[in-house]
């Protein structure tokens, strides 16, 4: 039973890394299923080349820009959908 239980636990260690990689990419646009699988395959290197892409994203003011264009762009199409309704 003991060896069961050491068995969970480490799979349960080894899953966090692929979750939270997937779970970053997704918050940022990127594919979770990717980036989960990418987790499975490399972990920390995907963890830290996510982290890297995220940082390049939020450091390059044209790039942050961009991202809060498009939020504002989806905001206002969905109080248009909610208005013709």
């Amino acid at each position: 039973m003991l060896f069961v239980d050491m068995i969970l636990a480490v799979a349960v260690a080894i899953s966090f890394i692929p979750i939270l990689t997937g779970y970053c990419a997704y918050n940022y646009g990127r594919s979770f299923w990717l980036w989960f699988a990418l987790g499975w395959l490399l972990p920390l290197a995907s963890f830290f080349l996510l982290t890297a892409l995220i940082l390049r994203e939020q450091l390059d003011p044209g790039r942050r820009l961009l991202a809060e264009a498009r939020l504002i762009l989806r905001e206002a199409g969905e109080k248009k959908v909610l208005k013709e309704e």
